[in-house]
């Protein structure tokens, strides 16, 4: 049988990625992920914000984007899979942790502080920018306007020179 071990998170960064190079060269980055919920009381009706810490571990070409772009309080998508392990700290304590590995990572909010490639700055007025909307596509002809001769099969448009 199959088996799953994926995590999907959308939150804050805690704080800015701390980013060191192993031995061999490869990056790794570190970063906490804060994620809240609401809900209500059952008592007293009041909302009540419950906020989830998630240590995120990157590796390799995802950890150096992470350390240039990443920064505290910025919202940040996330896919990894979950990693238990135990150590022991510096007062010969056994403890356990339990971390997510990140596969895929996607910046959300806007460019806000990202001096990229792109050559966004600081966003001035502190809100998002907004991305052009995608073109509407045409609408079909109405059926007025095409032959009567034929009734049309959805293919009238597509080309003859199909290589197969």
């Amino acid at each position: 049988m199959a088996s799953v071990n994926k995590v999907i998170l959308i939150g804050n960064c805690g704080r800015d990625p701390e980013v060191r190079y192993l031995p061999s060269g490869s990056a790794v980055a570190n970063v906490s992920i804060a994620t809240t919920s609401k809900r209500k009381d059952k008592t007293s009706g009041e909302s009540i914000e419950e906020t989830q810490w998630h240590r995120v571990t990157f590796f390799d070409r995802l950890a150096e984007i992470v350390g240039e772009y990443v920064k505290k309080g910025r919202p940040i998508y996330v896919e990894g899979r979950l990693v238990y392990r135990k150590y022991t700290d510096k007062d010969g304590i056994e403890k356990s942790a339990t971390d997510i590995v990140a596969t895929e990572m996607q910046l959300l909010g806007g460019r806000e502080g990202m001096g990229g490639p792109s050559g966004g700055g600081d966003d001035e007025g502190g809100g998002q920018q907004r991305r052009p909307a995608p073109a509407a596509r045409p609408a079909p002809a109405p059926a007025a306007s095409r032959p009567a001769s034929k009734p049309s099969t959805g293919f009238d448009d597509m080309d003859d020179d199909i290589p197969f």
